[in-house]
């Protein structure tokens, strides 16, 4: 029996290799479909064209690599201006700098303890106050508020952290203070102060400036940050973890305790590092309630002074080549290695965290 061909099925002509029945065959239509000799990308078969557009984003990709490695530049250029402007206070005083409590411009005697001690001091006092109320508030925002309530509150923390530094010195000062000195500390002073242990380190003459005062101050500023990373560890914990603990019946509590810390534990720490390092390098709001005394005071109501605030206030009325001015870029050198050193730290803690 004589078989029909492909001319039997579409009725074209076989060409030289059997398939000529194929370009007869009706073609489908592409909506938006490039017209032939032109790609659907915009590209054309014109050479000169392809290079210009490879030349083009060859100059892109340099020009946004220029600006990656002027960043390098930029913190290398910083600390290579705060080293060498310090070498005239680092050739007089030696390390002996580091621990000498003198400030005194007439003869020219300049140490950086009672400033350092005045920066941890307030760092390691805004902590203790910031990190339990951000930690409730995280917590709470996560686990617990209903999510109408949520976003407001969650919106006034990031708008807390948007404030300008000088509006909480001011308010520290107009505030913060004559509550202290008309309140607190005398009555710190007469319930306290007899104490033996307790009343060296409390007692103080009622001025209401003082560390206690710049630590309070730095707590309400740091607490927005470390909430809002507190907030993001939590909300990246896997959603089954918490409810495989609610479905064995644990408390909220018992989540808190023995899954969520255990799991977030790295990152959390990072994110108080990360408001250590905010706190230390804070300038305005310090100077406004500090006391601003270049001297070691073991109470907590004593006045102080902190790297910052020490700077903001000395640098204006330093002459060009003394060795005071030589003496406050050393200080600006140690408060970057410091604040360099913690906000790495804080990092790398973060990314243990997954956050």
């Amino acid at each position: 029996m004589k078989r029909d061909g492909p001319k039997a099925m579409g009725g074209g002509k076989r060409d030289g290799i059997g398939n000529g029945w194929m370009q007869q065959m009706p073609q489908p239509v592409v909506r938006g479909a490039a017209p032939p000799g032109r790609s659907a990308i915009g590209f054309t078969g014109n050479t000169d064209g392809i290079m210009g557009r490879v030349a083009g984003d060859r100059l892109f990709a340099g020009v946004v690599r220029a600006c990656a490695l002027s960043i390098l530049v930029l913190m290398g250029g910083l600390v290579a201006v705060l080293a060498w402007g310090g070498v005239s206070a680092w050739s007089a005083f030696g390390p002996g700098f580091v621990w000498s409590t003198v400030w005194n411009p007439v003869t020219e005697h300049f140490g950086a303890a009672a400033p350092m001690f005045g920066s941890v001091v307030t760092t390691v006092l805004a902590l203790l106050f910031a990190v339990p109320l951000a930690f409730g508030i995280a917590f709470w925002l996560v686990e617990m508020a209903p999510a109408v309530v949520a976003a407001p509150i969650g919106m006034a923390v990031q708008l807390l952290a948007a404030v300008p530094s000088i509006i909480f010195g001011m308010w520290g000062f107009f505030v913060i203070v004559p509550v202290m000195a008309r309140y607190v500390q005398p009555w710190v002073n007469h319930h306290l102060g007899p104490v033996p242990v307790l009343g060296a380190v409390l007692r103080s003459a009622p001025y209401g400036t003082g560390l206690l005062t710049g630590g309070l101050v730095l707590a309400v500023m740091v607490t927005p940050f470390v909430c809002a990373v507190m907030r993001d560890v939590f909300m990246a914990m896997p959603a089954q973890v918490r409810e495989s603990a609610y479905g064995l019946g644990a408390t909220r509590w018992e989540v808190m305790r023995s899954v969520t810390l255990p799991w977030s534990r790295p990152a959390l720490i990072g994110g108080i590092m990360l408001g250590m390092g905010r706190a230390l390098g804070e300038t305005m709001a310090v100077t406004f309630v500090i006391g601003n005394t270049n001297r070691i005071g073991w109470s907590l109501f004593a006045p102080g002074n902190t790297i910052a605030s020490l700077i903001a206030l000395e640098f204006p009325e330093s002459p060009a080549g003394s060795l005071k001015l030589s003496s406050l870029l050393a200080l600006g050198f140690i408060l970057m290695v410091i604040s360099f050193l913690t906000l790495a730290c804080s990092r790398l803690l973060l990314r243990r965290g997954g956050v």
